[in-house]
């Protein structure tokens, strides 16, 4: 597969965080290899980093919701096999930098877990129903763990990858 990830650094302080650029491809790429799904040969996605007013607009305007959010994704329409571009990721400096103080996160494990959230919707995950939940979570830990990033969902990071079970995937 080959891959294009197109960074947008709309936030200056954004250049506070080492290797944004390193980081964020490593996450996208070992996010797509490990999202359980096919996908076309040719991939591209576009993430932004910007700041708390610009997500809030775009959140007001998609999502009906007038406040920042983390992350939000917005995957391309088609079939997942056929679709070049995936879509596009946004994160949000401010929201995510206190969210990883409230979490005990350290800032670069939480910027990569938000990316991988970001993907696995791109790519059709959601979290809608319980069981869905239970499904993107468990992903989310699997590629975490992988790239040594810690449980997100954990505050002290003792799960092993090992004791990870997907359920199912989509179709």
């Amino acid at each position: 597969m080959s891959l294009e990830i197109d960074i947008v650094v709309a936030a200056s302080e954004w250049d506070r965080i080492d290797d944004l650029e390193g980081l964020t491809n490593r996450c996208v790429a070992v996010s797509l290899e490990n999202c359980l799904l096919a996908l076309a040969p040719e991939c591209e996605i576009s993430v932004t980093y910007c700041d708390d007013d610009a997500i809030t607009q775009l959140n007001a305007q998609w999502r009906g919701k007038n406040a920042p959010t983390n992350v939000l994704s917005f995957p391309t329409p088609g079939l997942l096999e056929d679709k070049r571009l995936l879509g596009d990721i946004i994160i949000a400096y401010q929201t995510v930098t206190r969210e990883a103080k409230e979490f005990g996160r350290p800032l670069p494990c939480y910027i990569g877990h938000m990316l991988i959230h970001g993907v696995l919707h791109l790519v059709g995950y959601d979290h809608e129903t319980e069981a869905e939940a239970e499904i993107m979570e468990n992903l989310e830990r699997l590629i975490s763990l992988k790239m040594g990033l810690g449980d997100p969902y954990e505050s002290e990071d003792a799960m092993q990858p090992s004791s990870i079970k997907i359920k199912a995937k989509l179709n």
